[in-house]
């Protein structure tokens, strides 16, 4: 069974895509947003979730004070659950888009370069310009996602503009996988392995935090 940890629908649970996805552990969902909270990046925050599947990241993220949340996935079946979850725990401010990541990232990318919105666009729209960019997104795409093709991505993601400043990326990979090719304007500032996850924290370049060390309940046993 997945829940949400904590918030707002803390305790609450949600349904999960039959196949085809890989939910993030409440263990390690745990952690992440307990380093978040230490960032303090979560309250009022504009949230992205990419390869959301049931959307548990960005459901999360929303229960504890993030006030704008897109979840997308390419498969329907996936974005239909999410669309369940999102009316069921009745959490105002977040949508569910039908869209591969590449293409609604570019969207994104696009918006903000003035080149029109691009393939998404229509989806993508309210998510950048005067609001000042994304606070926080998460990548937690299947563990055979060929590297090259999640740094198309993070290269989308690092176009000036798409992310807020001191904005929070957060990518999810096996442990046996190589770190992410991280494109010019994303720094990475940390990585923490919880059994076979991996989990990435990266930041616009210029802005990435000095890590201080693990946030409170940053260690979760393999």
């Amino acid at each position: 069974m997945t829940r949400i940890v904590a918030g707002s629908v803390g305790g609450r649970s949600i349904a999960v895509p039959a196949k085809g996805t890989r939910p993030t552990s409440d263990r390690v969902r745990e952690a992440i947003f307990s380093r978040l909270e230490h960032l303090d990046v979560l309250d009022g925050a504009r949230v992205l979730d990419l390869y959301a599947g049931s959307g548990a990241l960005g459901l999360e993220a929303a229960s504890r004070g993030a006030v704008s949340v897109t979840l997308v996935d390419s498969a329907r079946a996936a974005a239909d659950v999410a669309r369940k979850n999102v009316a069921t725990l009745g959490l105002a401010g977040v949508r569910v888009t039908t869209e591969s990541a590449e293409r609604y990232a570019a969207a994104l990318a696009g918006r903000v370069a003035g080149g029109g919105a691009g393939p998404g666009g229509a989806a993508a729209a309210g998510l950048v310009g005067a609001a000042g960019g994304l606070d926080l997104v998460f990548l937690d795409p299947p563990y055979d996602l060929a590297e090259d093709e999640l740094a198309v991505v993070l290269t989308h993601l690092a176009t000036p503009g798409v992310l807020a400043d001191g904005a929070v990326v957060v990518v999810e990979r096996s442990t046996r996988t190589p770190e992410p090719a991280w494109p010019a304007g994303l720094a990475p500032f940390a990585r923490k392995d919880y059994g076979e996850t991996a989990v990435h924290y990266a930041e616009p370049s210029g802005t990435a935090p000095e890590d201080e060390g693990p946030a409170p309940s940053d260690s979760v046993g393999a």
